[in-house]
């Protein structure tokens, strides 16, 4: 098979030629801009840009400040602040220092200022707006309260851009009048309420008080407030003690207000009528009342019944006695608990008394008695506790006047003995074993009831203290003169 060539290809000679062409060109290009390379970079400069403290490294080929800082992208308006300034020329290792104005909105008076301020406090950016505060204003910075000299802190996001402004609120201050008891008082406020303006002002309100209008309304310039104080009381009832305040005019008010009810013939201390004034004790009384039925015995008498059939000093129950009974109504009075007052309201014998009676003998036997001294008739018979004494013993000092004499004037001696009267009747002539016979014609002091005290002469004293029979010998005295009933 014959074969193929190709009619365009160059022989070999001509197409080395042409490859040492191209090749010397591209060498000449190359050269050339290493040439230009090098040259631009000799002829670039070196610079420090800081933007509000923050410093950049930038290189450049601009002469101006203006024309570095375009280049940069940094954008500068009319408020800030380049040193150099735009115009003024550059050179290697220099400087240029911006100093950005901040984007402020300041709020007062229902209008919104926006402004870009080299300003670094507060005051400053008021007064380069003309804004003029009143003592009581409040300022209000980013949402915290802060005063003129307040300064601005640095915008976090972008320093010097309008992405993160700064916020001034001015709340003015609006004058409110206050009348508080009686009392005018005028504050400036920049509350929003009565009840926050109040104690904002160090105004305190009590449980008690009325404020008018309501605390919760909203402060308007002018506005007219009125306190009325309540009074600080103290109510003592049912054994407790409630502190509280009132604006009532009266007691009875006042307690109606604490829900203290008064019952019956309860009362107040003082009277329900008295006005309140501060500082007031109110005690409630407490009334009670209280019917009750006492009842207490009526003792039965002793009826004595003479009886000829009995003999003297024999008895007989001729009649039980029963007691009878009284009673009365009594209205009782409590106050607190306590009783004041008792008052008998109707009294009656419910039952009369029974009386008691007894038989008592008067019929006299005359009998013997046979004794170491002979026989004797005696009347009656009594059984008495028996002691002795003599002029000595009997309490009398040998110089008294009456020193041994008798209650009868006689002398003492043996043959006499003391007797209590309503037993023995004196001058009755007595028996008593183991002594003799004797006289009643002494008392004494301590001779009462069945006693009978035996006398002897001075230095024959014997002692005595036993119980003996006593005989009295008759004949017995007149009727009339018999103690029929001796005393126990």
């Amino acid at each position: 098979m014959a074969s193929e060539e190709t009619p365009d290809r160059p022989s070999g000679k001509a197409a080395s030629r042409r490859d040492r062409g191209g090749l010397a060109a591209t060498t000449i290009t190359l050269a050339l801009a290493t040439l230009l390379t090098t040259g631009y970079l000799s002829t670039q400069m070196n610079l420090t840009i800081i933007v509000d403290g923050h410093p950049l490294n930038f290189h450049t080929h601009q002469r101006s400040v203006e024309a570095v800082l375009r280049e940069a992208g940094i954008e500068i308006r009319p408020e800030d602040v380049v040193s150099p300034g735009l115009g003024e020329e550059v050179r290697g290792g220099g400087t240029i220092l911006v100093r950005r104005a901040n984007l402020v909105f300041v709020e007062a008076d229902g209008y919104v200022t926006r402004s870009y301020t080299l300003a670094r406090t507060v005051g400053e950016v008021l007064r380069e707006i003309g804004l003029t505060l009143k003592p009581s204003d409040r300022i209000i910075l980013n949402g915290k309260e802060c005063n003129l000299s307040a300064a601005l802190p640095s915008q976090t996001t972008n320093p010097g851009s309008d992405e993160d402004p700064l916020r001034i609120v001015i709340k003015r201050a609006v004058p409110i009048y206050i009348e508080d008891g009686g009392i005018p008082i005028t504050i400036y406020t920049t509350e929003e309420t009565i009840e926050d303006a109040l104690k904002d002002s160090g105004i305190a309100i009590y449980n008690g008080d009325g404020v008018y209008p309501d605390l919760p309304t909203r402060i308007s310039s002018g506005m007219h407030i009125y306190i009325q104080r309540a009074k600080p009381i103290r109510i003592r009832v049912d054994g407790w003690v409630i502190n509280a305040r009132t604006r009532k005019e009266k007691v009875a008010q006042a307690l109606a207000e604490n829900g203290v009810v008064l019952l019956g013939k309860d009362y107040t201390i003082p009277a329900e009528g008295e006005r309140i004034v501060d500082g007031m004790d109110i005690r409630v009384v407490r009334v009670r009342e209280e019917v009750r039925i006492e009842q207490d015995p009526i003792p039965f008498e002793t009826a004595w019944l003479p009886d000829p059939e009995l003999e003297i000093d024999h008895r007989r129950l001729e009649q039980k006695g029963e007691e009878g009974l009284k009673k009365r109504r009594i209205r009782l009075v409590y106050e607190d608990g306590y009783e004041v007052e008792r008052k008998i309201e109707e009294e009656w014998v419910a039952k009369e008394p029974l009386n008691k009676v007894i038989a008592y003998g008067t019929k006299i036997v005359i009998r013997e008695l046979k004794t170491p001294e002979g026989n004797f008739k005696y009347w009656r018979k009594i059984r008495m506790l028996a002691t002795s004494y003599t002029a000595a013993t009997s309490g009398k000092e040998k110089g008294h006047p009456l020193y041994g004499i008798t209650y009868l004037g006689w002398r003492a001696r043996k043959g006499i003995v003391a007797v209590d009267p309503r037993v023995i009747n004196l001058r009755t002539r007595v028996y008593v074993p183991g002594y003799g016979v004797g006289v009643a014609a002494d008392t004494g002091g301590k001779i009462k009831g069945r006693r009978i005290d035996l006398c002897y002469d001075e230095g024959e004293l014997k002692l005595w203290r036993k119980w003996v029979n006593v005989y009295l010998l008759a004949p017995p005295p007149p009727r009339e003169e018999i103690i029929w009933v001796l005393p126990e």
